[in-house]
């Protein structure tokens, strides 16, 4: 049966050749600690469970919403105001994703004609990619360097590409790069916008878990933004929410409206329990982010501690559930990769998968409890990998 040919842009995920891999090296190990998928392994706070059980009991609870229903948008609306200072119109300025990917994969088809280009991070989220392809635009590599911040070097786009993007995607805190944005770096992102007419899309999906204080900015607390942009966000990391696929687009009302209707011919909706759940997160859930924030950044220091003791120096990530590493030299991140899992039974994700720019590196999630995060460090030292690495250290 013949395939469109837009499907030659895809192919399998790289988890699931990690998968495939991993199966062949299964007689390998007694035990395997798998660090590659970015899934939270905590659950939703108990008042949220709570919720999504009360309400799937309603008799009237399984019909089609079709859209994001009022109190939700109203629950978004408020948590901007109260975390960021931003003023939303919950009828005009906020509507309903089932998850961020569905936005993210979804808005260059209502954006972007075939051709266009799409400005995208790299290394970046492969749903950026998913999405360019799906439009039949082109993409152009913004490159994070390490020398930048990791933050895209908007001057280093040529004159011709700018003068043809319709999107910018943006991600901060990032994945797989767990860099924060300045506020500054976003007034010259509004700044370009404007010159050029281009549509910002800020991947806002870490925005709650940061570290040591440091908390994020939205891009839309920036002037100016809402006139070149929205933000995307899901209540799948902050809210340990994943498998319920909901999540919010905010910001210019043109786009609201425009991807709205694109929607609505997309899908009915999203589970009504799944919504007043959301709401009752987004509004009252301020306490269990910080107490998310504090296991997470238990475990990230743990872990980076840990891989510095075996000689393994990785910067301390800011914000999000990543871990962004160098490989040590003389690796490629594929070799590297496949080396950990023959020689320590330890799962991560090749940079490479994320762009070019991701060459060098490995992305590790803090998806594990601080005890298994100790243990894969020891698992990676018995591995004999980083012998020479710990005497140049010492």
């Amino acid at each position: 049966m013949k395939k469109a040919k837009r499907m030659n842009a895809f192919s399998a995920s790289i988890f699931a050749e990690l998968a495939a891999y991993r199966q062949q090296r299964r007689h390998l190990h007694d035990e395997w600690i798998d660090l590659s998928v970015g899934s939270p392994d905590l659950p939703p706070a108990p008042f949220v469970r709570g919720a999504i059980a009360r309400y799937a009991e309603e008799p009237n609870a399984y019909g089609y919403t079709l859209k994001g229903i009022r109190e939700f948008h109203e629950a978004v609306a408020d948590y901007y105001r109260t975390a960021h200072g931003v003023v939303l119109n919950p009828e005009t300025e906020v509507t309903y994703v089932i998850g961020s990917q569905d936005g993210l994969v979804h808005l260059p088809m209502v954006f972007a004609d075939p051709g266009d280009v799409i400005l995208v991070p790299d290394p970046g989220y492969p749903a950026y990619a998913a999405g360019v392809a799906m439009a039949e635009a082109a993409p152009y590599f913004m490159p994070l360097k390490e020398e930048n911040g990791f933050l895209p070097d908007l001057h280093a786009i040529p004159e011709e590409i700018a003068k043809r993007a319709a999107i910018m995607f943006l991600n901060f805190p990032g994945n797989p790069v767990p860099a924060v944005a300045t506020e500054s770096f976003y007034r010259e992102v509004v700044e370009f916008a404007k010159r050029y007419d281009v549509l910002v899309v800020s991947d806002f999906a870490y925005g709650e878990l940061y570290y040591d204080g440091n908390k994020p900015v939205s891009f839309l607390s920036v002037p100016g933004a809402k006139d070149v942009g929205v933000e995307i966000n899901s209540l799948s990391k902050s809210y340990h929410m994943a498998g319920c696929r909901i999540g919010y687009l905010c910001g210019n009302a043109d786009v609201i409206r425009a991807f709205a209707e694109f929607k609505s011919n997309l899908d009915y909706g999203i589970f009504w329990p799944i919504q007043k759940a959301a709401a009752e997160a987004l509004r009252y859930g301020a306490d269990f982010c910080a107490e998310s924030r504090a296991i997470y950044q238990a475990r990230r220091d743990a872990f980076i501690n840990g891989l510095a003791e075996i000689g393994w120096e990785v910067d301390r990530p800011q914000a999000g559930m990543f871990v962004w590493a160098k490989v040590p030299d003389g690796w490629t991140s594929l070799s590297f990769t496949k080396a950990l899992i023959d020689r320590a039974g330890v799962v991560v994700t090749p940079g490479h998968a994320f762009g070019p720019s991701g060459e060098g590196y490995v992305r590790i999630a803090l998806v594990e409890p601080e005890e298994k995060l100790r243990r894969a460090v020891e698992k990676l030292r018995a591995s004999g990998l980083f012998e020479r690495l710990a005497a140049d250290r010492r």
